[in-house]
């Protein structure tokens, strides 16, 4: 089983009681979907167990491994977004924030940001972002 995979049952273990008792049954699906959609995503493009992140500015590439998915869902409009620590060479965490839609029946994962909450939190401020609740 892919350490990712793991993440996600441990999330999944603990998370979705404490939704089940706050959310709608459709919540508790769509959340668990949304959460499945990012791990598969995760694991499709890792490269020998690791999640590439080329640097724009320098052309460098540096290895970042799983750690911990967060529970928190945002939403924007008809997208959501979730967010996962990853691990560097030095073990510092860095955040990645994965950007889904809905595809079928399902989610899909077209956008993933590196390190960078910038956006999030820009998109936050202007109101386009919130809790998906």
């Amino acid at each position: 089983m892919k350490l990712s995979q793991l993440l996600l049952a441990a999330f999944l273990s603990v998370a979705l009681p404490a939704i089940a008792a706050e959310s709608r049954v459709e919540d508790v699906a769509a959340r668990a979907s949304l959460q499945a959609a990012m791990q598969t995503y995760i694991d499709r493009v890792l490269v020998d167990d690791a999640f590439l992140d080329l640097s724009p500015q320098t052309g460098t590439i540096r290895k970042l491994h799983p750690a911990t998915a967060h529970p928190v869902i945002m939403r924007m409009g008809k997208y959501f977004i979730l967010c996962a620590d990853f691990r560097d060479a030095e073990g510092r965490s860095v955040p990645v924030d994965f950007y889904l839609g809905r595809r079928d029946k399902g989610y899909a994962v077209f956008h993933a940001e590196v390190g960078n909450r910038g956006l999030i939190e820009r998109l936050a401020g202007e109101g386009k972002v919130s809790r998906f609740d």
